[in-house]
């Protein structure tokens, strides 16, 4: 089954200093309900991220679900996300299905920036971990 839900923001940030790009979306105004936020690093990973896996893209859900590496497909289509993630990381981000839908109804120039640094972020890392559907 797929999880669907509206996001009514669509964020991003870039880190001044340099360290780190997120695009996220959450399903209420104030950040609470469901959320994604699709992190990545701006610097070369250094070997101890290499050793740990936390060499690509990370995304974190509610409740500070975490993994790295797990969206094997991602396709936004106007105002809709769809995400296919690992099964294998459905326990870390706690979550119980693998495909996500978001229906953004966020200001289109909010979705346009969310859609330019989601692409970022999907292809920072190592490329067996970049989604092998990506159309952003």
């Amino acid at each position: 089954m797929t999880y669907r839900f509206t996001a009514r923001v669509a964020s991003t940030e870039i880190d001044p200093d340099g360290y780190f790009t997120e695009a996220g979306l959450s399903e209420h105004e104030d950040g609470s309900g469901f959320i994604l936020m699709f992190m990545a690093g701006e610097e070369e990973s250094d070997d101890q991220e290499v050793e740990l896996g936390m060499d690509t893209h990370c995304l974190v859900t509610a409740d500070q679900g975490t993994a790295y590496g797990c969206v094997r497909e991602a396709v936004l289509d106007g105002n809709v996300l769809r995400i296919s993630l690992d099964p294998e990381a459905l326990e870390s981000l706690r979550l119980n299905e693998g495909e996500i839908e978001a229906v953004i109804e966020a200001p289109g120039e909010d979705v346009a920036r969310f859609r330019e640094v989601l692409a970022q972020v999907l292809t920072y890392g190592r490329v067996d971990a970049i989604p092998t559907l990506l159309s952003v």
